[in-house]
Formats: C-alpha cells, sequence, structure tokens
C-alpha cells in the first residue's frame, strides 16, 4: 500500500541495540540471499524515457538474481516506477512511497525513507539493498545508475584500492558508525531524489506537462 514519506519514522530502539544492528549495516549480514531493490523515479511529468531506463536496469538486475535463486523484493519510491514495475513484481513490492505533494524537496524526505530502510534491515527483511536512480548529468542526459547502500560499497573498495591503514577513532567508533551509517544512506537517497525532482520540476510553465527534458529532446531533433 503506498505511504507518506512522513509515516517512515519509527521509535527508536535502546542505543546499544540501536548501535549493534546499525553498526551491521556497515558489515552487512554475512549473507546475499535476500535483495531488496530501492528504486526512485518520478512522481509526474512526461520524462517517460529516464523513469523507464532506472525501471529497466532494476528489472535486469532482479531477473539476474532471481535466475541465481535469490529473492528479490521492491521499495518503490515515485508513482512513474512504481506502476511499471508492480504488473511484474506486484507481490515483491514491500512499500511504495510517493511525493506527489512535495514542491520543494528537502533532506527530511530522504531521511524519512532512509529511516524505513534501516528499519526493514534491522527486522531482518533483507541483506543487500541496492539503489537504482537516474544520475543526473544535464536536462537531455541522464545515466541509470545502481549503488549498493547496505552493505554500502564505496569507490575506493569497489576499484580494491585498500591500503591497510589503522584508524584509531575519537569518540568512540561504535558512536560514529551509529550516526553516520544511516546518515550516508539518506544522503544516497537524497542524491537520487534530488536529480528525479532536478528533471521534473525544472521545467518551462507552458501548461502543455511536457517537462524540459523532453521539450529540449524535441528541439534537437526537429533540428536535425
Amino acid at each position: 500500500m503506498p505511504s507518506a514519506w512522513a509515516g517512515c519514522s519509527a521509535a527508536s530502539p535502546p542505543r546499544s541495540a540501536t548501535s549493534a544492528r546499525r553498526r551491521g549495516c556497515s558489515l552487512g549480514t554475512g549473507s546475499e540471499q535476500v535483495h531488496l531493490l530501492l528504486v526512485c523515479t518520478a512522481e509526474r511529468g512526461l520524462c517517460g524515457p529516464f523513469n523507464s531506463a532506472i525501471v529497466r536496469l532494476a528489472r535486469e538486475r532482479a531477473n539476474a538474481l532471481m535466475a541465481e535463486g535469490k529473492e528479490v523484493k521492491f521499495f518503490c519510491v515515485g508513482r512513474k516506477g512504481y506502476e511499471q514495475l508492480r504488473r511484474l513484481y506486484q507481490k515483491q513490492i514491500i512499500e511504495h512511497v510517493e511525493l506527489r505533494s512535495v514542491r520543494a524537496l528537502g533532506f527530511e524526505h530522504a531521511e524519512g525513507i532512509g529511516d524505513k530502510i534501516v528499519r526493514l534491515y534491522e527486522e531482518g527483511a533483507f541483506d543487500v539493498c541496492t539503489l537504482f536512480f537516474s544520475r543526473f548529468k544535464s536536462v537531455i542526459a541522464q545515466i541509470p545508475t545502481a549503488q549498493q547502500i547496505i552493505p554500502p560499497v564505496f569507490a575506493g573498495e569497489a576499484a580494491g584500492n585498500d591500503t591497510g591503514a589503522v584508524y584509531e577513532y575519537e569518540p568512540d567508533e561504535d558512536e560514529i558508525l551509529t550516526e553516520l551509517l544511516p546518515r550516508n544512506i539518506s544522503v544516497q537517497i537524497f542524491r537520487a531524489l534530488a536529480g528525479e525532482f532536478r528533471v521534473v520540476l525544472r521545467r518551462p510553465d507552458d501548461g502543455d506537462g511536457q517537462c524540459h527534458a523532453q521539450r529540449r529532446g524535441n528541439d534537437l531533433a526537429s533540428r536535425r
């Protein structure tokens, strides 16, 4: 069932339990059996190719994982992706967050979704979470992107750059991780949502509902 972003907050468990479980967001469960695909697409506008590219990437990942015997679940943010994914994976969609009423995107919107993701992880709903979104390049160029956020994969790790350095933390490492790991998840989600809002909301007020990216593409095509 659809839910508003504001409903994503949850009561916090005891600090010691929270610290251990949220640190687990960094280390993972040790299993890769259950995958949550967090798919962020637009709420409005006619920028269909951008949304379809994100959904296609998520669908390809889902089918590949299921072919390996993995369990796949979907968390949909935005109406456009949800409408496409539910045709094939309706029973696997465990959450749908709508942002149709949002006119000015704020970090609190991403934070509400991030809290929901962390809570699902703490409840054992999945082992790996991957964020699917459209990385903004220009109004006519978007790059469909998949970014694993639980456990997180950073650029240095993906490239195999391990310096072997040992660090001492002040304050305590657990305290730092408890604060920063959920924040990192929310930051990644905010970046994904900001890309979608940049495409959909930055359009001329021409009354025909056509997004700026599509209009620009049509103008370029007509000049050729």
